[in-house]
């Protein structure tokens, strides 16, 4: 599948077609490259979630997950306690899945100690740039390179990061661009 012509004369990935929310998405924040070790941590957190789920409910729940989880701060959820988790699984604004939830505040401890930043260590896997994919079904589901994030991430103690889960935020983050050949991102 190409990219779609939409109501408003553009075309774009056919994914993003769905909802004015995906479609804002698409447009302004997928694959465009971000930085920071806070913004890193946040869509870390959102790819984990959204492990199983569809992306949309992440996107629909994503301003309760920046409440509830103090705007992604690292210092601040790494200092989450018991009390916060049974804070968060009692929040209907976000996906209430135990593990996910502190799997997000582990990952934060292991943040706050990493000898570098996140940001940099998750940049430091960034591939060569290569030609957008033309078609659907040229998008891969990993990479090497996605491989080697999740299998580093793990091995720093960071949990729920899969090679697919990684390959996802590299998609995100503009660490890789999957914007279809003839999408007018």
């Amino acid at each position: 599948m190409t990219a779609e012509l939409a109501p408003d004369g553009r075309f774009r990935c056919p994914w993003s077609e769905g909802s004015q929310l995906y479609r804002d998405y698409h447009d302004l924040e997928w694959g465009q490259p971000l930085h920071g070790d806070h913004a890193m941590f946040e869509r870390l957190c959102l790819e984990a979630f959204q492990s199983g789920l569809a992306w949309i409910t992440i996107l629909r729940k994503r301003p309760a997950f920046r409440i509830a989880f103090a705007g992604f701060s690292i210092e601040r959820v790494a200092a989450f306690d018991d009390a916060d988790v049974a804070r968060l699984l009692a929040d209907t604004g976000i996906v209430r899945n135990r593990a996910k939830v502190e799997a997000a505040i582990a990952n934060a401890r292991v943040a706050q100690r990493l000898d570098i930043g996140l940001d940099e260590l998750i940049w430091s896997f960034a591939p060569d740039p290569r030609p957008r994919p033309r078609t659907l079904a040229d998008v891969p589901a990993t990479s090497p390179e996605s491989v080697a994030l999740a299998k580093e991430l793990k091995r720093r103690g960071f949990r729920f990061v899969g090679p697919t889960t990684a390959y996802a935020l590299m998609q995100a983050t503009g660490m890789v661009d999957d914007h279809l050949a003839d999408c007018w991102v």
